[in-house]
């Protein structure tokens, strides 16, 4: 039964809370009748009606003494706690009509791409459209150096080990597979076998080189036993791409950022095809940063699309 369903909010005279209050804090209501400017015998009246309503006694009435009853104090407490609730709504509707401005510094890993952050940046500038952005790529150590000193609002990066100074919480996650370019000897074949990948020459990541966050990468290259030497790396996606296309070597990428690729006959999926290595794209913040109006909306906004999403309709698949 929803609140306003039930019998006692509409048989109720809500001015008889008020009326009662200010018994309770006048102390008496002679006293209420003076702060109210009005006759005792009025205050008197409005205190029965709503003990009639209430369906109990909320004041002693014993001569020369004033008092609450239980029932009274319980009653009191709630009427300061509804009348507090009231005087705030017109904070609250001057906050809603407030205008948000502000700068976004945004520093993320390079080709983010994430259908769900897209949506969260569309209607946040659709509603507020004087809010200004930069949005700046670099590898992902630089992007949690960044985030950590203070230089930027967010940070979208990829991690290996949790930060003791940063808030982190996983924004996506994607899925890398093999692919080779236009010119590989393989390109537009089905029903490649493993077998025939075996001493290929790769190009990679340089977090996986490094045994940064994409050291998973390392065990798929071996999976396909290609050639153990990296031909090529890159921290930047875009020039992994770019090899792989020129037939530097073959090389991983996430699925759902070749697949255009794929379709306009720029790269061509590898096996493995099953089992591939997962990462997670990760939404980091300092809780340590004093936020300016837009700043803190935005990092609302993106908060609750992670605890109002799953992460597996967050998982490209």
């Amino acid at each position: 039964m929803q609140p306003y369903e039930q019998r006692f909010p509409w048989n109720l005279d809500w001015n008889l809370l008020r009326t009662f209050t200010i018994v309770a804090d006048q102390k008496g209501l002679t006293r209420a009748a003076d702060y109210l400017g009005v006759t005792q015998p009025t205050i008197s009246s409005a205190l029965k009606r709503l003990e009639v309503t209430v369906g109990v006694s909320l004041v002693d009435r014993r001569p020369g003494n004033f008092a609450l009853t239980e029932s009274g104090q319980i009653l009191y407490q709630e009427c300061n706690a509804m009348f507090g609730a009231v005087s705030q709504i017109p904070g609250l509707l001057n906050k809603a009509q407030r205008h948000v401005s502000g700068h976004i510094n945004i520093v993320m890993t390079s080709h983010v791409v994430s259908e769900h952050l897209d949506r969260v940046l569309y209607h946040f500038n659709s509603d507020n459209p004087d809010v200004t952005y930069s949005i700046s790529i670099a590898e992902s150590s630089e992007v949690l150096n960044r985030v950590r000193q203070n230089r930027a609002t967010i940070g979208i990066c990829l991690m290996r080990d949790s930060d003791p100074v940063l808030l982190a919480k996983p924004l996506y996650r994607e899925r890398f597979a093999l692919y080779c370019g236009p010119q590989h000897r393989l390109f537009g074949q089905s029903q490649i076998k493993l077998s025939e990948l075996q001493g290929e020459n790769s190009v990679s990541f340089q977090t996986e080189v490094e045994s940064g966050p994409l050291f998973l990468l390392a065990q798929l290259r071996e999976r396909a036993l290609l050639n153990p030497d990296i031909k090529g790396i890159s921290a930047n996606l875009p020039e992994v791409r770019r090899m792989i296309v020129a037939g530097i070597g073959v090389g991983a990428l996430p699925v759902h950022v070749a697949n255009r690729d794929v379709e306009a006959g720029l790269l061509w999926p590898l096996p493995p095809y099953s089992a591939l290595p997962v990462a997670d794209i990760y939404f980091v913040k300092n809780p340590r940063r004093s936020m300016n109006p837009a700043e803190s909306v935005l990092v609302s906004a993106i908060e609750d699309l992670i605890e109002s999403t799953p992460i597996a309709e967050r998982t490209y698949p």
